[in-house]
């Protein structure tokens, strides 16, 4: 591996990982609705890879047709950004539009039957699935894909594999370390309100990448 390939595959798993830190959109949806849908830690674990998977790869099929078809960078950068901007108004009206729900439950004090709750779960997962699927990565074709095309294909599938790994697994580690820690305190009083807590949670992260950039 020559030193520039060693370069990118070190910024690769960097910004993986900080990327992914640094939005909280990669993971507090993945809490706030594991929590509320009761999802075990496998089951969570398995939407989190699905989504992140997803939100990665997206990206990476977008580069290479990019870098295939010649296309220039900042091309790309403004499909990208669109693509992010879809995505954020999906988490934002999907959190508003929860929130909504969740304030008439309150309201209504209503229990759903069994079957009722496993067909939502259905739904959140695809709904949770599209809105990373449009989401993009914003640092990954101009920073490292097109740089490491610079070189060969082998670096550039080298590159595009350690940053999906870091992301991916970065995303995984920050979801179970937050259920983890929110096992253990204790919130019988909060409980009839997590529902709400959850909505508000998932457009506040909307509203931060629409209004705010982050």
């Amino acid at each position: 591996m020559d030193t520039n390939t060693t370069f990118l595959a070190v910024t690769a798993m960097s910004v993986g990982v900080f990327h992914t830190l640094a939005g909280p959109d990669h993971y507090l949806p993945f809490v706030a609705m594991s929590k509320t849908r009761g999802w075990s830690m496998m089951k969570t674990i398995q939407v989190v890879i699905a989504c992140g998977l997803g939100h990665v790869l997206s990206s990476v099929l977008i580069g290479f047709i990019g870098i295939g078809a010649g296309i220039a960078v900042r091309e790309v950068e403004w499909f990208e950004g669109v693509r992010g901007n879809i995505a954020a108004w999906l988490l934002f009206l999907f959190g508003v539009l929860y929130t909504l729900w969740a304030v008439v439950q309150i309201a209504r004090n209503r229990h759903h039957h069994h079957h009722e709750i496993s067909e939502k779960r259905k739904m959140t997962f695809w709904i949770l699935f599209t809105i990373f699927l449009f989401g993009p990565c914003e640092p990954l074709i101009p920073i490292l894909m097109y740089p490491a095309a610079q070189n060969n294909g082998m670096a550039l599938v080298l590159i595009t594999g350690i940053f999906t790994v870091a992301t991916v697994g970065t995303m995984i580690l920050t979801v179970v370390t937050l259920l983890r820690g929110l096992s253990l305190v204790k919130m019988h009083v909060l409980e009839r309100y997590q529902h709400f807590m959850a909505g508000s949670a998932l457009a506040i992260c909307g509203a931060g990448i629409l209004f705010l950039g982050l």
